[in-house]
């Protein structure tokens, strides 16, 4: 089988929509026609990109509108960014078009899924930005101590976060790459009592001295399944700029933090190695992370 499955926009150039395997599935590429140039990728029917080619400040996806908010409320200038995790990139492309001048890595395992998105959503374009395949757990643990700004842990397989992602092991590592100011971005997705997610956010809790969470107000109440962005640092968090950029959005999310972040995990257990991680999943009617 050729690596293009089938694709329904025959053409000679740009990005053909369509369905392509890759390791953990079947990719499938589709344009939006309410923005001339913008796609949504998703692998076994589970949404995981938004990209606008002509707009990279565009973030389609409230989840990571939300990480742009906190990238946003950084100090001016570039940074040293670490992405386990790619898909179409769009963070790191947001990050290449507002913090012009950074130099950015993404950990990917999935190497078909990156030969996609290199061919088909003109990755190779986008400035000082290098993808890796290999583990993300794995290529963190090359990173020289105190490296990297920002490191973000947006990575799934189908509708799952890789369990090794979530234990106070690897969080550890993380805080070794990061830069005494570095900030730590993680996507979690729970539903109902977000048992997974206090538990990671107790891990967090753990190894980082500061954090903050933004969610919707029905994703934090765990009354529906959806997106949770927990940002952490060894460092004082932008928390009140943070929360003004998410109550003030389209879609307006809660900044919980300090002793009500502490209250909503509670006693919850914390992650480790040798504890099983199991990730929930979305139900059925979900549309996707």
């Amino acid at each position: 089988m050729s690596r293009r499955e089938s694709r329904t926009r025959p053409g000679p150039s740009g990005p053909q929509a369509g369905k392509y395997p890759v390791r953990f599935g079947t990719a499938e590429l589709q344009r939006d026609w309410d923005r001339d140039n913008a796609w949504l990728l998703s692998v076994d029917g589970v949404a995981q990109s938004y990209v606008d080619l002509d707009d990279p400040g565009h973030l389609e996806f409230d989840y990571v509108r939300r990480m742009g908010d906190v990238v946003d409320s950084l100090p001016p200038g570039p940074v040293e960014a670490l992405h386990v995790g790619g898909g179409a990139c769009t963070l790191p492309r947001y990050i290449a078009f507002t913090k012009p001048g950074s130099r950015q890595l993404v950990f990917d395992a999935d190497d078909r899924l990156v030969e996609l998105v290199r061919e088909e959503l003109e990755l190779r374009s986008v400035a000082a930005l290098k993808v890796r395949v290999c583990d993300g757990r794995d290529g963190v643990a090359t990173r020289r101590d105190h490296s990297a700004d920002l490191l973000v842990v947006d990575a799934y397989q189908r509708a799952e976060m890789p369990g090794g992602l979530a234990t106070a092991e690897f969080l550890r590592d993380t805080a070794r790459v990061l830069r005494p100011s570095g900030t730590l971005l993680v996507n979690i997705s729970d539903g109902q009592g977000l048992k997974f997610a206090k538990r990671v956010m107790a891990t967090v809790a753990a190894v980082y001295p500061h954090a903050l969470l933004l969610a919707d107000p029905g994703v934090l109440r765990g009354r529906r399944f959806g997106n949770l962005v927990l940002a952490a640092s060894k460092h004082e968090l932008p928390v009140e700029t943070v929360a003004r950029r998410a109550a003030s959005a389209v879609f307006p999310a809660r900044c919980v933090s300090g002793s009500e972040l502490e209250k909503l995990f509670g006693r919850a257990e914390i992650f480790t190695d040798e504890t099983p991680v199991v990730t929930p999943l979305p139900p059925d009617n979900a549309l996707g992370l």
